[in-house]
């Protein structure tokens, strides 16, 4: 017969405390906060990595090296006999040939190092991205789920090599000067794209699953959509002004709003090495620059009706992130100008490149919080 309980005894008082079973949502948790800081390196780097190829191109160094040699190259030329033979090889480039037939060997070595020193730092992501992945994957410390987002991070990064040289060939060959600027365009692109995955990777690893879960739930949808068309809309912008940047048009329209006193460029569609009327789109200077400026208006009133839809939310912090967004775009917005009116000087012109980085991360950081939300507290106000 069972012993009768007393009136108030605790009834939990003899059994064993019941601990909630995990994983069920988690899976194989992994080394999150090791792996974030891990991305967040590989993300300074590319960051990083864009303002040098902006500078590289500024101070038109991207054909100073004519070969695209992924290992032995990292070692630069140690002699003077290494330097005239890296002299002479660029003395045979149309680049040479047509523009700089007057370059001395030490204005050559400036060049030189801009694009290796380019073409290096994007050995040194690579190999904090295989040290990296390595480490954790033998480690068995990736989370569930993960290994092919970590993987495909180092197969873009490989491919992003890969079209760099594709780009630069592009100038190396006939009398060309420059690279294809659609080429340059690519090569642009897929860095942000590259950027844009980490800093998402990072936001993701920076909560647990049962967070970004539970917090999914309260999603609010029509913000994500919205922040999402805008996340294509500045990618697209991004790319134009990639275009800009490959025929040098923006320094032949230093004035705003119009341009050299008119509001569309004379002899938009004239192509200056002939070839099809779509050729006028990647190689009018005018014409370029005319779709860029009036991308970045119309970006910027999206950008106005997202973030007042934005400035509704519900969740302070989501809130916090949308302000933020419309107060770098109003930046990138002068930026621009700015940019426009000195003829493209090489500071005001790297800084509007950096510029578009930092919007970008804080485009998919508001899009991050539309999509899961952080919970706030009525009581601190910061719901």
């Amino acid at each position: 017969m069972a012993e009768k309980r007393k009136l108030f005894e605790d009834v939990g008082a003899s059994s064993a405390p019941v601990v909630p079973k995990g994983g069920l949502i988690d899976g194989r948790k992994g080394a999150r906060r090791g792996i974030r800081a891990w991305l967040v390196s590989i993300f300074l780097l590319v960051a990083v990595m864009i303002a040098v190829g902006g500078l590289t191109r500024l101070t038109d160094s991207g054909l100073s090296i004519t070969e695209w040699r992924p290992v032995t190259g990292a070692i630069p030329p140690l002699s003077e006999a290494d330097w005239a033979v890296e002299f002479e090889k660029y003395q045979s480039s149309a680049e040479f040939q047509l523009v700089n037939s007057q370059m001395s060997l030490e204005e050559f070595k400036s060049i030189f190092w801009w694009e290796w020193g380019h073409r290096q730092l994007g050995r040194v992501i690579g190999l904090v991205w295989a040290v990296g992945f390595l480490g954790f994957a033998a480690a068995r410390a990736i989370p569930a789920g993960w290994t092919g987002r970590l993987l495909g991070l180092g197969a873009l990064g490989g491919l992003q090599g890969a079209i760099g040289w594709w780009m630069v060939s592009s100038g190396l060959v006939g009398e060309n000067v420059d690279v294809e600027s659609y080429r340059l365009a690519t090569h642009l692109g897929l860095a942000f794209v590259i950027l844009g995955l980490t800093a998402w990777y990072v936001f993701l690893l920076g909560r647990s699953e049962t967070d970004l879960m539970q917090a999914r739930r309260v999603g609010e949808r029509k913000l994500v959509g919205l922040s999402t068309g805008l996340m294509h809309f500045a990618f697209l912008q991004i790319l134009l002004g990639a275009l800009v940047a490959g025929i040098d048009a923006g320094r032949g329209f230093p004035t705003w709003p119009d341009m050299n006193g008119q509001f569309f460029p004379a002899d938009a569609f004239y192509v200056p090495g002939g070839g099809g009327l779509w050729h006028a789109f990647f190689e009018n200077p005018g014409l370029v620059q005319f779709m860029h400026r009036m991308a970045g208006y119309l970006v910027f009133a999206f950008g106005v009706v997202v973030w007042l839809r934005g400035r509704q939310s519900a969740h302070a912090a989501t809130r916090t992130a949308f302000h933020a967004l419309m107060a770098m775009l109003v930046a990138q917005v002068v930026l621009g100008i700015v940019t426009v009116l000195t003829a493209a000087h090489m500071h005001v012109a790297i800084t509007h490149q950096i510029g578009a980085v930092i919007l970008w991360v804080l485009i998919l950081r508001a899009r991050h919080l539309a999509m899961y939300p952080v919970a706030g507290s009525i009581r601190e106000g910061t719901a």
